[in-house]
């Protein structure tokens, strides 16, 4: 495994998705906070007895959550131009997004996607309630290969945009994991003041 820039995350760690987030008040309501990511570190062999076997890299193309009525297309975000990541486009269809310097879902390391909570006019965005979900249910990676990543959830926490735990969600990892993130917690001056952040394990691959 490669490991992803980790400074080019650096205002990927709050990932609280400028535009769609502010309560439909506009890309400049919920600026992230930036922290420091750590530096990369050798990434760790996995052994097949470590879970799994990791299904071919395969960039994602859908998602699907049961447990939340989430089924959704997934597009890739880099890097803007202010070296903030890219964020979903806000559309009536507000697909999810992969940032494209994770690893790809299913291979070791912990992939990243992105999801608004809210897009703005078009109402109640793809990971509204992402804070529901709860240990073990199902997530669902379709990959461009026909093949699918399946992840069960480990832990849901929702953390203050000052004490995103940048290491937590970037950290390389020796079994494939996938994050999840998105706005949560109250509004406050027409901002989202926390952070949503599912954490999932790689359970079992299909062709």
């Amino acid at each position: 495994m490669t490991p992803f820039p980790r400074r080019a995350v650096v205002t990927v760690a709050a990932a609280c998705l400028v535009a769609g987030c502010g309560g439909g008040a506009g890309p400049a309501a919920d600026r992230p906070a930036t922290t420091e990511p750590p530096g990369p570190r050798a990434p760790a062999a996995v052994s097949p007895a470590s879970g799994p076997r990791p299904p071919a890299r395969s960039v994602p193309v859908g998602l699907e959550i049961p447990a939340i009525g989430v089924d959704t297309r997934v597009v890739r975000l880099g890097l803007a131009p202010d070296r903030t990541v890219e964020v979903p486009p806000v559309t009536a269809d507000d697909p999810a997004g992969w940032y494209r310097h994770s690893p790809t879902p299913g291979r070791p390391g912990p992939s990243v996607i992105l999801g608004h909570v809210t897009v703005g006019a078009h109402g109640d965005g793809v990971f509204r309630d992402l804070a529901r979900l709860r240990r073990d249910d199902g997530v669902t990676v379709r990959l461009e290969n026909g093949s699918a990543a399946e992840f069960a959830v480990t832990s849901v926490r929702t953390v203050a945009k000052a004490d995103f735990p940048t290491e937590d969600v970037y950290g390389d990892t020796a079994r494939p994991e996938l994050r999840l993130i998105t706005c949560g917690g109250p509004l406050e001056d027409g901002e989202y003041r926390d952070n949503v952040i599912v954490f999932a394990a790689l359970r079992a691959t299909a062709p």
